[in-house]
């Protein structure tokens, strides 16, 4: 079983930055990905970014130029640097890893992006 927890969500205003942490805790034998999902509020749940183990990564194309994923290994934990947020940034983001065939979520944290 993964424990997944997240932090570092907050308020900022347009053009500010906020990083993301996600740790990861448990019984990890095999981590396949790191990602970032966000959700708004009456939408769906989409990727934002994602970090495979062989250092790979893959953006949405919103948040390309802006957003940076990176990983440290040793702790089992994925960062979400996020830049020029704007206000369509705003969501809950949720951290998740594949490890060994399954999906795990953390709970979520809340970014808003406001003046």
């Amino acid at each position: 079983q993964v424990q997944l927890v997240e932090s570092g969500g907050g308020l900022v205003q347009p053009g500010g930055s906020l990083r993301l942490s996600c740790a990861a805790s448990g019984t990890i034998f095999s981590i396949t990905a790191m990602a970032w999902y966000r959700q708004a509020p009456g939408k769906q749940r989409e990727l934002v970014a994602i970090i495979f183990s062989g250092g790979g990564t893959h953006s949405a194309d919103s948040v390309k130029g802006r957003f940076t994923i990176s990983r440290d290994n040793a702790k089992n934990t994925v960062y979400l640097q996020m830049n020029s947020l704007n206000p369509e940034d705003t969501a809950v983001y949720y951290c998740n890893v594949l490890s060994m065939g399954s999906n795990y979520w953390g709970p979520g944290t809340q970014v808003t992006v406001s003046s």
